[in-house]
């Protein structure tokens, strides 16, 4: 084998981890999510840029908030998840650079003074941040509903501000009864890699 994740967790994380589509009543806890969070706050950025944002929606009235400005497909799903995440980019991610990026910090203004900048960088690392986050779920025994049918522009004037772009909603919880579609191909390795 090539790998050195035994083959459990390769299940855990990829082979086996599907996008859950319904979930159990079984409650997502606060630990959970820091224990979460605190895995997958290592998982390499730009610079190590950290513009994720992780906005946890819990009360009732917020659920409801939020559901009217998703997709109908979705809304269901997000009505009866356990936990439900909004993430976002925070585009004024390079206030933390001096902290996170000690040895330069002249990149907050030298490298990220431009607001266009630091979006199209936000976007990318945040956007990597939540695939982490993902499999974080993955690996606190979880299962995640990523989403992207949503009316982004509902969602950040409800939840946000001008300075956090939403990238996604994911729910978040134990997988219910008839979670999932059958299993989506995937492209061969062949298909995918070159070498030149």
């Amino acid at each position: 084998m090539s790998l050195v994740l035994d083959s459990a967790a390769q299940d855990l994380l990829f082979r086996e981890a599907r996008t859950a589509n319904t979930f159990s009543d079984e409650p997502v806890t606060d630990e959970q999510v820091q224990a979460i969070y605190d895995l997958v706050k290592y998982g390499p950025t730009s610079m190590n840029q950290s513009p994720l944002r992780i906005t946890l929606v819990r009360s009732p009235e917020a659920r409801e908030r939020l559901v009217k400005h998703l997709a109908e497909g979705n809304q269901s799903k997000t009505a009866t998840a356990p936990l439900v995440a909004i993430l976002s980019a925070d585009n004024e991610f390079h206030e933390e650079l001096p902290a996170l990026f000690p040895h330069f910090p002249q990149a907050k203004d030298a490298v990220f003074g431009d607001r266009a900048v630091r979006e199209s960088n936000a976007a990318l690392n945040a956007t990597l941040q939540a695939a982490y986050f993902i499999i974080g779920v993955r690996a606190a025994g979880l299962a995640a509903g990523p989403m992207t049918g949503l009316d982004f522009a509902g969602v950040q004037k409800e939840f946000l501000d001008d300075d956090h772009t939403p990238l996604m909603v994911v729910n978040i919880g134990k997988p219910g009864e008839d979670a999932w579609f059958p299993r989506s191909p995937r492209l061969e390795f062949e298909q995918v890699v070159t070498t030149v």
